[in-house]
C-alpha cells in the first residue's frame, strides 16, 4: 500500500455504520472524512466519528497474550503456549462437565460482527449453544413482541424517516444517538418543512425533542401509561385504520376491548402528561398520511419495557402505518443478527431464551447458582461484562467464581483484568469486518471492509485465533485435509460447491465449525484479504433463494444472470465492493412475504401483554421509598461512545461523564455546579461530578455509557476515567419477560461529599486528563 492514501471502511460506534474514508499515513490513521461514495450514508460524518484514530492507536492495546498468574498478575507468553494451555483446559471443563457448562459473552464494539460466526462455530462444536450479549440487554423484549405478532423473533422494524409526514420519536434522541442512516440532516429537514412534522416522548427535554413539534415530557417510568392513554383515545375517537386491520391483521376485537378499559385521565395523570396534549399528540396522528415510529433504550431499557414495545406496535397498526411509503416496515436479512428460538429456555437461571439470546442481567445466576446446568466456564470476545452488565460487584463475583475465563481484546478491559487468559485481537481497522446491523426497506444494504492498515505486531484476527484453537482441540481437520477444497475454489465456484458438499458429507461432526472450513479454504480467494467474509457466501445463496427478485433489483441483474447463479453474483457484489453494496431492493407490497405467519398476517392480540397491561396500577408511577431520584444509567452523549473507546483524550467534551442534574435538584442538595457527589442505589455507589442542565425534569438524573474505564497514566499506573454506571445498577430490576434491566430506571439517593475526598476526586480527574492530553 501507498505510504499515505485514504481507505475505505465504516464508522464502529452506532449500528448505522456509516462508510468512511480514512487517511493513513505510515500505517496510522490521522483523518477521517464520509464517504461519498457509500450507497447508505452518502458521505455523512458525525463528530464522533471524527475521533477514530483515538480508538485505533493508544497506550492501552495488546500485544501479547497473557496469562494470569495467582497473586492476580500477568505473564506474557506466546501464542501456541497460550492455545495449547487453553484447548487443555477447555477440554477438561467439558469433559467434566458437559458442552453446556460453556457460554459465549460476545459482541461489543458496533460492526464487530466478523468474528462471530468463528466464536459462534466454536461453541457449539463444545456442545453448547449459550450466549449473552449486548443485544439481549437491550432490544430481546422486543424481539419477543416481534415473534408474537410476525411469526418470528427475527422478524424486526425498521423506519422510512425519509418520507414520513410524522416522525413519532419514542424513548430515543437520534440527533445524538442517530439510530437511522444521515439522522441530522432528516431531522433538519422535518424541522424545515411546513408539511411534516415530529412528536418525541421523552422525560428530557432531549435535543432532539428541542425541534419537534409536540414534546410529551413523561414522568420517567410512565411510558405504559402515556402510550395506552393514546390508543386509548385513538380507540375511543374511532381513529384507526380499519380497512388495514381487516385486511393484514387478526385479533383487534381483543385489542379494542381491552383499550377501552383503560381510564385515560388516570393513566394521563399517572404520565403526568396533560389531557389536551394527549389530544393534541392524536389529533397530529390522525392527520398524517404516513407516520413513522422510532423508538430506542428509553422504553427497551425502561420499566414495562416489552409491554412498551408491545404498545408501540399497536400504535403502528392500529393506525396502519405499515408497509407503505414513509411508514414502518419489515426488513430483509443478508445474515440475521439474532435468531427465532420460541419456548426455548435456559434450565440454570430460569429464564426464557429470546432470539437465541440470553441476558446479561441473569448471567451471575447463571454461574453462582447450585443448578446443575451453571456455568463453568465463559468465553468472552469483544465484550467487557464487568463494566456493561447490571450490578458490578455480582458480576465480578462471577467472573472470579469461574474455572476458566478467557477474553479476546483489542485492550486491557475491566473483564480482562479479572480473566485466566487474555488474547490480542486485532481491531477492527486492522482486519476484514462487517456489520450484520441491515436495517433498511425497501433497499437495504451490506458493507464488507478490509483492513485498512497492518495489524499491530502480536495481535491475530479472531478467525485466526479460532482456527488454531480448533485444531489444538482436535475439531477442525490442518490443511493438507483441505487443500482440495481450497485448490476447487480457486478453480470455480461451481467446482469448489460440488467439493465442499461431499467432504461435508464425509464429515458429518465438521458441521458446527462450517465457518472456519470456508475460511480456510474459500476464504484464500477473496479480494483484498477479505477471507474473514468467507461465511457469507452460503448466507448470499440462501438471500437469493428467499428473494430472488428483490436481489435481481439491487444487483439490477437481468435474463443473463440464470437462478442458480444470483447468489454467486450476490456474493460477489458483496465481497468485491469496499463501499457497501445493496442486497435486497424490496416493492412496498413485499413487506407482506416478510411475515412469518402462515396467513401473511400480523397477529395483534398477544395475552400475556393484554394481562399486564391490565394489572397496570398508576399509584405505582411516582417514585418512593429512600431512594427519591430516578437514574437514567447509560446516557448518550456528544462524545460518549461504546467501551472500546478506551482513551480519555478522544473527548472534546464532558471528560468526567457528568451527572446531568436540574437547577431545583441542585439548589435543594445546597451543592454547586461543577461539584462533585455521591450517587447511591440500592446496589452500590459511584461518585460522579454533577452538571446543571436544564433540559432535565426534577427528580431525575442522567449518567452516560462508557466511562468507569482503567487507563494507563503517564507513569504507567491504571487510573479509572469517569463513572462505572453499572456499580449502581441491579440485576433484579428488570423486565419479567425478556430480563433486560431497567437501566432507565435506577432508584438513586444524592448526598454531597467531604471536602478531602472531593478534592481527592478532583486531584485524580486533572491527572488523568493531564496525562492524557
Amino acid at each position: 500500500m501507498p505510504s499515505s492514501d485514504w481507505r475505505k471502511t465504516a464508522c464502529n460506534l452506532c449500528y448505522v455504520n456509516c462508510g468512511l474514508e480514512l487517511l493513513v499515513e505510515s500505517e496510522r490513521i490521522t483523518k477521517v472524512r464520509g464517504d461519498r461514495d457509500n450507497p447508505k450514508s452518502k458521505g455523512y460524518l458525525c463528530n464522533k466519528a471524527a475521533r477514530i484514530p483515538f480508538y485505533a492507536h493508544h497506550r492501552d492495546r495488546l500485544t501479547t497474550p497473557l496469562r494470569r498468574r495467582t497473586d492476580g498478575g500477568f505473564d506474557a507468553i506466546d501464542w501456541d503456549t497460550a492455545i495449547t494451555e487453553i484447548a487443555a483446559r477447555l477440554r477438561d471443563v467439558v469433559d467434566r462437565h458437559g458442552g453446556k457448562s460453556l457460554a459465549l459473552y460476545g459482541g461489543g464494539g458496533q460492526g464487530n460482527h466478523a468474528g462471530g460466526a468463528y466464536a459462534t462455530a466454536l461453541l457449539r462444536a463444545l456442545g453448547s449453544r449459550h450466549v449473552f450479549n449486548a443485544l439481549s440487554q437491550e432490544k430481546t423484549g422486543d424481539f419477543w413482541v416481534n415473534g408474537h405478532m410476525f411469526g418470528s423473533q427475527t422478524c424486526h422494524t425498521a423506519e422510512d424517516v425519509h418520507h414520513c409526514d410524522l416522525l413519532f420519536v419514542i424513548g430515543a434522541n437520534p440527533w445524538i444517538a442517530h439510530g437511522f442512516p444521515n439522522a441530522r440532516d432528516h431531522l433538519n429537514d422535518i424541522r424545515k418543512d411546513p408539511h411534516r412534522k415530529m412528536i418525541v416522548i421523552d422525560p428530557r427535554r432531549s435535543e432532539t425533542a428541542e425541534r419537534a413539534d409536540l414534546h410529551l415530557a413523561v414522568r420517567p417510568g410512565a411510558d405504559a401509561f402515556l402510550l395506552g392513554a393514546i390508543l386509548a383515545r385513538l380507540i375511543q375517537r374511532d381513529a384507526v385504520d380499519h380497512a388495514f386491520i381487516a385486511q393484514h391483521t387478526t385479533g383487534y376485537a381483543e385489542i379494542r376491548e381491552a383499550l377501552l378499559r383503560i381510564p385515560v385521565e388516570q393513566w394521563a395523570e399517572a404520565a403526568d402528561i396533560p389531557l389536551e396534549q394527549i389530544e393534541q399528540c392524536v389529533d397530529m396522528i390522525v392527520a398524517a398520511k404516513a407516520m413513522t415510529v422510532r423508538v430506542e433504550l428509553g422504553i427497551q431499557q425502561g420499566v414495562n419495557s416489552t409491554l412498551s414495545s408491545y404498545l408501540e406496535k399497536l400504535l403502528i397498526m392500529l393506525t396502519g402505518s405499515f408497509g407503505r411509503k414513509g411508514t414502518n416496515q419489515l426488513h430483509s436479512w443478508l445474515v440475521p443478527l439474532w435468531g427465532n428460538s420460541p419456548n426455548q429456555r435456559f434450565a440454570a437461571a430460569d429464564i426464557e431464551v429470546i432470539g437465541g439470546l440470553l441476558p446479561p442481567n441473569l448471567f451471575p445466576d447463571a454461574v453462582l447458582s447450585d443448578h446443575p446446568d451453571r456455568l463453568h466456564a465463559v468465553w468472552i470476545d469483544s465484550s467487557n461484562p464487568a463494566n456493561t452488565a447490571s450490578n458490578t460487584a455480582r458480576v465480578e463475583k462471577a467472573l472470579r467464581a469461574l474455572d476458566l475465563v478467557v477474553v479476546v481484546d483489542v485492550a486491557m478491559t475491566e473483564t480482562a483484568q479479572l480473566a485466566h487468559y487474555v488474547l490480542p485481537a486485532s481491531s477492527q481497522y486492522e482486519k476484514t469486518e462487517f456489520t450484520l446491523f441491515n436495517f433498511e426497506f425497501p433497499r437495504n444494504y451490506f458493507h464488507v471492509r478490509a483492513g485498512v492498515v497492518a495489524p499491530l505486531a502480536g495481535t491475530l484476527p479472531e478467525p485466526e485465533i479460532y482456527t488454531r484453537l480448533s485444531r489444538a482441540l482436535g475439531l477442525l481437520p490442518g490443511d493438507n485435509a483441505l487443500a482440495p477444497l481450497r485448490d476447487a475454489a480457486f478453480r470455480s465456484r461451481p467446482a469448489f460447491a460440488a467439493e465442499l458438499r461431499a467432504f461435508m458429507g464425509a464429515n458429518p461432526q465438521l458441521a458446527a465449525l462450517g465457518a472456519l472450513v470456508l475460511y480456510n479454504t474459500l476464504g484464500a480467494t477473496l479480494p483484498d484479504g477479505t477471507a474473514a467474509a468467507a461465511p457469507l457466501w452460503q448466507a448470499a445463496h440462501l438471500c437469493a433463494k428467499r428473494s430472488p427478485q428483490a436481489v435481481r433489483r439491487a444487483l439490477n441483474a437481468g435474463s443473463d444472470v440464470p437462478d442458480e447463479m444470483l447468489g454467486e453474483a450476490l456474493f460477489d457484489a458483496i465481497v468485491g465492493s469496499r463501499n457497501g453494496a445493496a442486497f435486497t431492493e424490496h416493492d412496498y407490497d413485499d413487506v407482506w412475504s416478510l411475515v412469518s405467519h402462515p396467513d401473511r398476517k400480523v397477529h395483534l392480540a398477544i395475552a400475556p401483554m393484554l394481562e399486564w397491561l391490565g394489572r397496570l396500577d398508576p399509584a405505582n408511577a411516582a417514585p418512593r421509598g429512600d431512594y427519591p431520584f430516578v437514574l437514567a444509567a447509560g446516557q448518550r452523549r456528544m462524545f460518549n461512545a461504546n467501551q472500546i473507546f478506551r482513551d480519555p483524550a478522544w473527548r472534546r467534551d464532558d471528560p468526567d461523564g457528568a451527572l446531568l442534574i436540574s437547577a431545583a435538584d441542585l439548589a435543594s442538595l445546597g451543592a454547586e455546579d461543577g461539584e462533585w457527589i455521591s450517587v447511591q442505589s440500592a446496589a452500590g455507589r459511584v461518585v460522579a461530578r454533577c452538571k446543571r442542565d436544564d433540559s432535565m425534569r426534577s427528580g431525575q438524573l442522567a449518567l452516560p455509557h462508557g466511562y468507569g474505564q482503567d487507563y494507563p497514566a503517564a507513569d504507567g499506573e491504571r487510573m479509572n476515567n469517569g463513572p462505572r454506571v453499572n456499580v449502581l445498577t441491579e440485576s433484579g430490576n428488570r423486565d419479567p419477560i425478556a430480563g433486560t434491566p431497567y437501566h432507565k430506571h435506577v432508584p438513586v439517593r444524592l448526598e454531597r461529599l467531604a471536602a478531602a475526598e472531593a478534592a481527592a476526586y478532583e486531584a485524580a480527574s486533572r491527572r488523568i486528563h493531564s496525562a492524557s492530553a
